[in-house]
């Protein structure tokens, strides 16, 4: 014999089943802050030179013609890597000049060639973008993209 859904069995119902979605949801939230403290991905302090340098490449929009851990435009090179390919990732004041002798030496003239255009950024603009570059460089991406050269 088939049993007749009340009015306060519904009731009981939706408040039983809300009471357990409230308390998974608090669960899960509780689990994804828990490890996104504890499995950070930064591989250096965010320190205010790195923020500076992420006002100047959103400033430039630089993001319009580079990816950036794969995100952004394909106009021009990955740089979430550039200072491990160039070989500064550890060494601030080498990155801080070969990104001015490059920003410097835009555009190159080079007629038929992809040209950056030339900022005028000062040497705290470029030392912010060099150290927000090896911030983003120390990154741990998990992989990816899959960029290794170039």
């Amino acid at each position: 014999m088939a049993e007749i859904l009340t009015k306060s069995r519904a009731r009981n119902i939706f408040y039983g089943g809300s009471l357990f979605f409230v308390v998974v949801f608090v669960l899960l939230t509780w689990q994804s802050h828990n490890y996104i403290v504890t499995q950070s991905t930064a591989g250096m302090p965010l320190i205010e030179a790195v923020v500076h340098g992420k006002h100047v490449w959103e400033r430039n929009s630089c993001i319009n013609c580079h990816t950036l851990h794969g995100e952004g435009a394909y106009f021009a090179p990955e740089l979430g890597n550039v200072m491990t390919r160039w070989g500064v990732a550890d060494d601030p004041e080498g990155a801080f000049e070969i990104l001015r002798g490059w920003i410097d030496s835009q555009p190159s003239g080079i007629e038929g060639r992809r040209q950056m255009p030339y900022f005028e950024l000062s040497d705290e603009d470029v030392r912010g973008l060099a150290e927000f570059l090896r911030w983003a460089d120390q990154t741990d991406t998990q992989g990816w993209p899959p960029n290794d050269a170039g």
